[in-house]
């Protein structure tokens, strides 16, 4: 039987499942079997911005209803293209669902869909990494690859930015992976203090990472001797920590960026922020910039080597809990909507 995960746009905690009868396969076209996926706070802020950033288009639904994108492995079951094989896998972005038909173009390391209503999509998106049988860090690279590019991005944004000439990097929801990927890659650069901004009850984790160069609860921020100027990155998307932050340090603000939206039903605040106009941080711009400037095979190299140190220590701190079925993928994704999974956990679902 195959289905499809349905949220309704309107309400994210109205969700169901629906069967699907998948069409024959036309010249070209492969059918894949997803086998699992990850589901974080970065599978939320896709359904938050789903119509803002198209995050809807990827994956057709009906009229009300979207299927939220997420990252793991498929095997392929059919194929009609002569270059993909029956059994082959992949790596890259599927909706929660049991099976995905793609129209495929053959490159180099696995395929691009180039389904037609994927075309205006960015690219970086529609792209399959092919992969050999599973080992023991895929479970990792579904939770963190996602996340972690952008932190590389972002690093490299600040970098080439010279920090704006800020003497630290302030983190909102700083136990989020996106958040702790940056913080590693900051520190190791050694460029400027990080300092992460959480609630009390993940102050022991984050401290516990040794990622952070100080970490602050939200209700200290205002008395907190963080070293100025400041960058703020934003992942929390809470219209009250952005106020806060940008109160706090106003013209001692040396430039603010916004990334995620975890705390999506944050009341959002009005009013002219004091300080610098916050500016939204979108990693496919980032990518397309950077191939462009740098030589071919530049950023797969770069990205490479600062990937394989953080994957390599993501165990230390982070614990894989596995679902299988419709049941657990509804609990898993209603945890996440109402924030409730632990900083230290990832979850890994399989239809």
């Amino acid at each position: 039987m195959a289905w499809d995960f349905l949220v309704a746009k309107s309400d994210l905690r109205r969700t169901e499942f629906r069967e699907v009868d998948p069409p024959p396969l036309e010249a070209g076209q492969v059918r894949l079997a997803i086998e699992s996926f990850a589901l974080t706070a970065n599978n939320i802020t896709y359904a938050v911005f789903g119509e803002a950033m198209k995050y809807w288009d990827f994956f057709p639904a009906p009229e009300g209803f979207g299927r939220v994108p997420v990252w793991g492995h498929a095997q392929v079951e059919a194929s009609a293209h002569p270059e993909i094989a029956v059994g082959q896998r992949f790596y890259g972005y599927w909706p929660m669902s049991t099976h995905l038909t793609v129209q495929a173009k053959v490159g180099k390391t696995g395929f691009t869909d180039v389904s037609p209503h994927r075309a205006h999509l960015a690219v970086v998106y529609n792209q399959y990494q092919a992969v050999g049988d599973a080992d023991g860090l895929e479970a990792h690279k579904a939770l963190l690859q996602p996340l972690y590019i952008t932190s590389f991005l972002i690093e490299d944004f600040l970098d080439e930015s010279a920090l704006f000439g800020g003497k630290s990097v302030v983190l909102s929801s700083a136990s989020s992976k996106t958040a702790i990927g940056l913080a590693y890659l900051l520190k190791q650069r050694g460029a400027a203090k990080v300092v992460g901004l959480t609630s009390p009850r993940n102050v022991g984790f984050v401290e516990a990472l040794g990622y952070y160069d100080q970490v602050v609860t939200y209700a200290d921020l205002p008395t907190a001797a963080i070293e100025r100027p400041a960058v703020f990155v934003d992942f929390a998307g809470d219209a009250g920590v952005l106020r806060a932050v940008h109160e706090t340090f106003g013209a001692d603000l040396a430039f603010s960026l916004l990334v995620g939206g975890t705390h999506w039903e944050a009341q959002k605040g009005g009013g002219e922020l004091p300080g610098p106009k916050p500016v939204f941080f979108f990693a496919p711009d980032r990518i397309a910039k950077r191939r462009v400037d740098w030589p071919p095979g530049e950023f797969e190299t770069r990205y490479g080597k600062a990937w394989a140190g953080f994957v390599k220590d993501a165990p230390r701190w982070l614990t894989v809990e596995r679902g299988q079925g419709q049941a657990a993928i509804q609990a898993a994704f209603a945890a996440q909507v109402d924030g409730g999974t632990s900083p230290d956990t990832g979850v890994v679902l399989a239809p």
